[in-house]
């Protein structure tokens, strides 16, 4: 069997590494396209227009849901966060396998639309490393990190609906199983069928 196109879907708490380790993945594998979502949130510093987000206002959002345009959308800490279509079916007609990095709550809607999608969850290796990892980042305030906390405790629970699950212990070796299971469900298929309605 030739290798097929693939939407995976990578999800994980905030602060777990998900953007650390698909950084990696795609300096690897430049045929990947990693998808630009949508945010009605501001930039934080160094954070750059149409490569890190699509920053929309809240008017151009909600036009843009209007017409249809989100394969998904969410709202995720006080904000509006989407895929649009335009960043996902032109490379999957191309021949190129499209990662998604969104929440659960989006990766719930992504598997309602598209069935045949991979969900991929990123575990810390502990809640103690992951609120260390938060607060060595050093961009959010306190109330931020406990809601970020809190809400990593409810996405690890959902995770048990996913189709794989990594633990960024080591990247080298989180990078290492990413490959692998792309590799896996290209050339395979996978089984995706019996994990969640």
């Amino acid at each position: 069997m030739g290798r097929s196109p693939r939407l995976f879907v990578f999800s994980g708490p905030s602060g777990v590494g998900k953007g650390t380790i698909l950084k990696q993945v795609l300096k690897n594998r430049s045929e990947l396209h990693l998808t630009v979502s949508a945010t009605t949130r501001e930039p934080r510093p160094g954070e750059v227009a149409d490569v890190d987000y699509h920053y929309l206002s809240e008017d151009a959002f909600t036009e843009l849901l209007a017409k249809d345009a989100f394969l998904e959308w969410a709202d995720v800490h006080g904000h509006r966060y989407g895929t649009l279509l335009t960043e996902v079916d032109p490379y999957l007609e191309q021949g190129n396998s499209v990662i998604l990095e969104i929440d659960v709550q989006g990766g719930f809607n992504i598997r309602k639309s598209r069935p045949d999608a991979v969900l991929v969850f990123v575990d810390p290796p502990s809640m103690q490393e992951l609120e260390r990892r938060l607060r060595d980042r050093a961009t959010e305030d306190e109330q931020t990190i406990l809601l970020r906390l809190e809400n990593a405790r409810r996405e690890i629970e959902l995770a048990k609906n996913y189709d794989v699950r990594i633990v960024n212990d080591s990247l080298d070796e989180a990078v290492e199983r990413t490959e692998a299971l792309i590799d896996q469900y290209e050339n395979d298929g996978g089984a995706t069928d019996d994990v969640c309605d």
